[in-house]
């Protein structure tokens, strides 16, 4: 095989057939041992039901307080986004829903990223900005060649 082809090598071809049976035990049925979604808590948390109830009650409790603190940013300046994603990634660590909406909203973030640069994206982008630009300049000239400037400390009294 061409070390430069796009083919995919045996082995890896080999691992897409292997049998779906590498399961954990007390993994649900459908998900790999090695496909990472999944509690993170400690063993021994893990190890008593009332205790791994009480450790996941916590767990969504503090990334709800993150999430919910990062919605009240996103109008405010500040870091909204992140912290929402920080709150997600909180959740992560014990929730299989929320692992998935974390890799699907890094697939989404790549993509996007790989789309922006992309030469015929980048140079439309910058022509956009360029007009954009123009626009506001030419609204900024207009009114200030009809208005003027006038500072807040010389305002005339009526």
């Amino acid at each position: 095989m061409n070390t430069g082809s796009d083919e995919p090598c045996e082995a890896a071809v080999a691992a897409d057939k292997a049998p779906a049976d590498r399961q954990a035990p007390g993994q649900p049925a459908g998900q790999e041992a090695g496909d990472g979604l999944g509690s993170r808590a400690p063993e021994f948390v893990k190890s008593r039901r009332v205790l791994h109830l009480s450790w996941q009650v916590g767990v969504f409790v503090v990334g709800l307080a993150v999430v919910v603190a990062g919605v009240v940013l996103l109008p405010l300046p500040g870091p909204g986004w992140v912290v929402i994603f920080g709150g997600m990634a909180i959740w992560a660590t014990e929730f299989v829903w929320a692992q998935l909406v974390l890799r699907w909203t890094k697939r989404k973030v790549t993509e996007a990223a790989q789309r922006a640069l992309d030469p015929k994206v980048r140079r439309r982008n910058i022509a956009l900005t360029a007009i954009g630009v123009t626009i506001v300049a030419a609204l900024a000239g207009t009114y200030l060649w009809r208005f003027g400037v006038v500072v807040p400390w010389k305002i005339k009294d009526q």
